[in-house]
């Protein structure tokens, strides 16, 4: 077994309730050395519960979590060798940069020499890039700077595990799209396994080896990005990636075609059994002409290089995604052409 094969978290039918609210419903999936997990959930799905119980900041109701091949719920947090990165900076605000990402290292139990600490203290601040701030104190920075000098605090422990709890959701889009960049190059050169939690789907595509979809404390699917993304196990999962979102519709294979209640023929099926089921297809998938079915365009949104399509044709309703040199306007009729390769059917198990 190599490396990045190896179990670094091993989570099984995990469960957490505070009262009548259940956070963490038989939750499981492992994290492998090396590997970069993102949890991805709406607020409220149970991600936070989740890092806090791999911690030890919470006890979980039922199930076990292993770290490193162990039985983590003997060991108290301080023995776990995890760095748990908040959204919320948690900087000393009166200290010097370089007082906050040593402060870590000067807690009781380290023992760590003053020219190690300085050397780590360096090595965090080059990877980050944040040299020239290491006499500023914290009060004085940016928040991008704060939350550099966060992870650098993290990241000086050099632990076992690092548990980001959704770190750049307080930063603008811009920076939020740079320190995604970076964090996973960061990520790759440490070889350090990541659990990052998130609500931001671009996060989850974008810097994820595996995505673990979390709803209500449930795992309802995890794989790669793609996977995730082109062939999405329930029309929940495929809600939540995409934007605009996955088109989803009932319909019945009938004749080697997808027909609508009012009889409509919108996209060849493959073979299959007959009979009504959930389909669904993503806007880009289909184009607004050349198919065998008309629609009116009811509202038309500019996405820069495209043009996302708001379509209805009686009761159902889809988006299509066009090209923006594309005309089209509200009323104006359409016959969408939808990839028949890119369907996806949901069946009901």
């Amino acid at each position: 077994m190599s490396a990045h094969e190896e179990t670094a978290v091993e989570i099984r039918r995990v469960s957490k309730r505070f009262g009548d609210v259940r956070a963490l419903d038989g939750a499981s999936f492992s994290v492998r050395e090396g590997e970069l997990v993102v949890v991805l959930g709406p607020t409220g799905a149970g991600k936070t519960t989740l890092l806090r119980a791999i911690a030890g900041l919470e006890i979980p109701d039922a199930g076990s979590i292993r770290l490193g091949g162990r039985d983590a719920a003997p060991l108290a947090p301080a023995e776990r060798d995890v760095a748990l990165v908040f959204q919320n900076f948690s900087l000393y605000p009166s200290r010097t940069v370089r007082e906050n990402l040593a402060f870590p290292l000067r807690a009781p139990g380290r023992a760590l020499a003053k020219p190690e600490i300085d050397e780590r203290v360096a090595w965090a601040a080059k990877l980050l890039s944040i040299e020239k701030l290491l006499d500023r104190p914290a009060r004085r920075l940016s928040g991008g700077e704060m939350q550099r000098v966060a992870i650098g605090r993290a990241i000086v422990r050099r632990p076992k595990l690092f548990l980001m709890d959704e770190p750049l959701s307080n930063l603008d889009a811009k920076l939020r799209e740079a320190l995604r960049v970076e964090l996973r190059e960061l990520a790759r050169s440490m070889g350090t396994p990541v659990l990052w939690v998130t609500h931001d789907q671009a996060e989850a595509l974008s810097m994820a080896d595996r995505v673990v979809v979390l709803a209500d404390g449930r795992v309802l699917q995890e794989g790669r990005p793609e996977e995730i993304y082109f062939s999405p196990a329930s029309p929940r999962v495929a809600r939540l990636l995409g934007n605009p979102p996955m088109n989803v519709l009932e319909a019945r294979r009938e004749d080697g075609w997808w027909v609508l209640a009012d009889d409509s023929r919108i996209a060849e099926a493959g073979a299959g059994p007959p009979g009504s089921t959930t389909i669904g297809f993503r806007p880009e998938h289909a184009r607004p002409d050349g198919g065998s079915f008309e629609a009116r365009i009811e509202v038309v949104e500019d996405l820069g290089p495209s043009r996302a399509l708001f379509v209805r044709r009686g009761e159902t309703r889809l988006c299509i995604l066009a090209d923006r040199t594309f005309r089209a306007s509200p009323g104006a009729i359409v016959r969408p052409r939808i990839d028949p390769d890119r369907v996806v059917e949901f069946r009901a198990d």
